[in-house]
């Protein structure tokens, strides 16, 4: 994530930036795409007879940029739908624009992915993770994340990182609202094993995972060493979903940023890649005596 300030807390105005796409929009792209592929139209097609260019019939499609409600009447209208689908569709057009979410006045200083994934983690009403290399962003504590070690040559400045850790902090308080997400995590063992920070950092960060595991909606598991390789656990990935499974977008990690998936193929990939790793590892339980083991074992090794 790149940052040039650590932000200070504001009330002003949406920026620019905020034209992410939100759930409704996305909902809205969907069904607009569903009901031209139903009348066997091109975009080019659908545009003449509802008075818009391809490009804007596109936009809405993909959820990108603004949306004009009339449009998406006039759209519904060439594709021929009921009066209760074009009223439906109407009112997700009048309702999808993006909201005054907390991090619109950080939006500049934000590399796009992690502006996308801010919007969609502040909508998620459910969040499922595996990670194999550190302990996921929204149970770090800051004294884990400032430990964790640049790759050369991509060293923040302290400015930079004050910035990185505040926009950390301001993240994980989804997790204590008063309907949080439910949130489910697989971490690989090597993730309670290494040591990041010394033993006093690592420990505390382990007390902090049994603290927040032991709430109604977190569940936390460990895929032990013990479970061997399998596919589905090589990459550490986010699924952000709502009440609506096709709406869910999966992020990858990698060195370079994310990528972003949408595509139902890569949905129903990654909803049964997760449900295989929670099946291979330890039950919530079984993995709080792991991670309570682990904590004492970095105490152990004090030098």
């Amino acid at each position: 994530m790149v940052m040039t300030n650590p932000p200070k807390e504001t009330s002003h105005g949406r920026s620019g930036e905020a034209n992410e796409p939100t759930a409704r929009r996305r909902q809205l792209g969907l069904r607009l795409l569903a009901l031209r592929e139903q009348r066997g139209m091109t975009a080019e097609r659908a545009g003449e007879l509802a008075g818009l260019s391809k490009a804007t019939v596109s936009r809405y499609e993909r959820a990108k940029g603004s949306v004009r409600w009339n449009h998406v009447e006039m759209l519904a209208r060439a594709y021929d739908a009921p009066a209760e689908e074009r009223e439906a569709l109407v009112d997700l057009a009048k309702n999808s624009k993006v909201k005054e979410g907390w991090w619109v006045p950080y939006a500049t200083k934000l590399a796009e992915p992690m502006r996308l994934l801010i919007a969609v983690e502040d909508e998620a009403t459910r969040i499922s993770q595996h990670t194999v290399g550190v302990v996921p962003g929204l149970l770090q504590t800051m004294e884990y994340a400032r430990a964790i070690k640049a790759t050369p040559g991509n060293e923040l400045t302290d400015e930079a990182l004050d910035g990185y850790l505040f926009m950390r902090r301001r993240r994980q308080q989804i997790l204590d609202r008063s309907s949080p997400p439910r949130y489910h995590v697989v971490l690989d063992e090597a993730v309670i094993r290494r040591s990041v920070g010394g033993p006093d950092v690592m420990s505390a960060q382990l007390d902090y995972l049994l603290e927040r595991g032991s709430e109604p909606n977190v569940a936390i598991q460990v895929l032990p060493f013990s479970a061997g390789v399998c596919t589905a656990g090589v990459n550490s990935f986010i699924v952000y979903g709502g009440s609506e499974p096709s709406l869910d977008i999966t992020f990858v990690e990698n060195q370079l940023g994310a990528l972003i998936l949408e595509e139902d193929k890569a949905r129903e990939e990654f909803a049964s890649a997760m449900a295989f790793l929670r099946q291979e590892a330890l039950d919530p339980t079984s993995s709080a005596e792991m991670i309570a083991e682990a904590s004492k074992s970095h105490l152990r090794n004090r030098n």
